[in-house]
C-alpha cells in the first residue's frame, strides 16, 4: 500500500508540477501578446503605415523597440525617437514621442510625420502573428511591422 501511495504521489507530482510552472509563467510581465510571440525585447523592422484609406511603404531603417522597462525607440524613417511604452494586455500605449531633428527627403518625411503621430501619446492594440506585428489604433491607421531576426 505504501509503494501504490508513493507511486501515486510521484505520478501527481509529474503532472501537476509542469502545469504549476506553465500556469504560474503566464502574463508574468513577459511582454507577450500571443503565446511564444513577445512583443518586448524584440526589434521590429516597420514596413508600412496605413492612414485614411492609404497605404506608406516604410523607409529602410524605419524601426521600433519596446522594452519590458518601459522604454522604447527606434527610427521613424529619418529621425531617431524615444519614448515611454506600458504593455497592458494586447495594447500598448506610448508616451509623448523625443526625437532627433535632422531634415530628409520628402517621401522620409511624409512617413516620418505620419508613423509619429500614430505613436505619439496613442494607445494602439497590438497582434503577433509568424513574426509580424500589427499595431492598431483607434482610428483605424494600421502600422505593419516584421521582426529583426536576432544576431
Amino acid at each position: 500500500m505504501y509503494r501504490h501511495k508513493q507511486r501515486m504521489t510521484m505520478t501527481a507530482a509529474a503532472v501537476l508540477v509542469p502545469l504549476a510552472v506553465a500556469c504560474g509563467n503566464e502574463g508574468a510581465g513577459s511582454g507577450s501578446v500571443g503565446p511564444q510571440q513577445p512583443v518586448t525585447g524584440v526589434e521590429w523592422r516597420v514596413d508600412s503605415l496605413t492612414t485614411e484609406s492609404t497605404t506608406l511603404r516604410a523607409p529602410a531603417g524605419a524601426r521600433l523597440r519596446v522594452e519590458e522597462d518601459g522604454t522604447a525607440g527606434g527610427n521613424l524613417g529619418c529621425n531617431s525617437f524615444g519614448t515611454r511604452a506600458t504593455l497592458r494586455e494586447d495594447r500598448i500605449s506610448f508616451g509623448a514621442l523625443r526625437t532627433t531633428k535632422i531634415a530628409c527627403d520628402r517621401p522620409r518625411m511624409t512617413f516620418e510625420r505620419a508613423l509619429a503621430a500614430a505613436l505619439d501619446r496613442q494607445t494602439l492594440t497590438a497582434r503577433t502573428e509568424d513574426g509580424k506585428l500589427t499595431l492598431t489604433g483607434g482610428h483605424g491607421e494600421r502600422v505593419r511591422l516584421t521582426r529583426i531576426a536576432a544576431d
